[in-house]
């Protein structure tokens, strides 16, 4: 049975204008994302790999080229379009963890669901098994500046489910993180990708993080330059 593709990319291209100058942050990316792996985008800085995960996340359309996500065009959708596909269909996760200061971990994890019309109660019932599932059941009501690093990727972690996306996109995961606590946050990747069979894309520049996938494609000046086979 041959594997379902849920997202592909056709001959992307992505160009910025800096005053008289164009920038080719894409060259004619093709890449197909399939339902249930985990898949990492690696190269070096410039490549292309944030601007790549921008197209496969939906936050920006393409100069050139097409972009399906579960068999329907995408690239030229407008912006509130776009971002309602976001919020159903596909998680985040930052290496800056991109939290709210302000709100605890649980009301971190409960505001995306406010978007999708989830009621109260169901927001409040997902957000404590999330955090539980994450292992930081004793953190609900903690604010990110009372946590360590470690503990705020994994209240990212779980916010990136709180709508059950098909798919999770993590730029760069352990990238602000020491070694120890990265490898404990791409464990829950690992787990999350073999128990519950979520699609994952991870970006990153660290061979050794890459290596944790099932496959590994490595981008250079804007293209899929090779595919890494372990």
């Amino acid at each position: 049975m041959s594997k379902k593709i849920i997202i592909e990319l056709k001959n992307v291209w992505k160009t910025y204008q800096m005053g008289e100058i164009q920038v080719h942050a894409l060259r004619g990316l093709t890449l197909k994302v399939f339902k249930g792996e985990f898949l990492a985008i690696m190269g070096p800085s410039g490549s292309g790999k944030s601007t790549a995960m921008n197209m496969i996340g939906c936050l920006d359309v393409p100069t050139k080229g097409e972009i399906f996500l579960s068999g329907k065009d995408i690239s030229h959708m407008s912006e509130s379009n776009l971002a309602q596909i976001r919020g159903r269909k596909i998680g985040f996760i930052f290496q800056t963890f991109n939290l709210l200061n302000t709100l605890t971990a649980k009301e971190n994890i409960k505001l995306p669901m406010t978007f999708q019309d989830i009621q109260s109660e169901d927001r409040e019932k997902k957000a404590e098994q999330l955090l539980e599932m994450v292992e930081l059941g004793d953190r609900m009501d903690h604010k990110p500046t009372e946590m360590s690093g470690g503990q705020q990727q994994r209240v990212a972690i779980a916010r990136s489910l709180s709508n059950s996306p098909e798919v999770v996109l993590a730029d760069e995961p352990t990238g602000n993180l020491d070694s120890k606590t990265g490898e404990r946050v791409l464990d829950f990747l690992k787990r999350l990708h073999k128990e519950k069979g979520t699609t994952i894309v991870m970006v990153t520049h660290d061979r050794k993080v890459a290596e944790q996938s099932d496959r590994m494609e490595y981008l250079k000046d804007g293209i899929i330059v090779k595919n890494l086979k372990r």
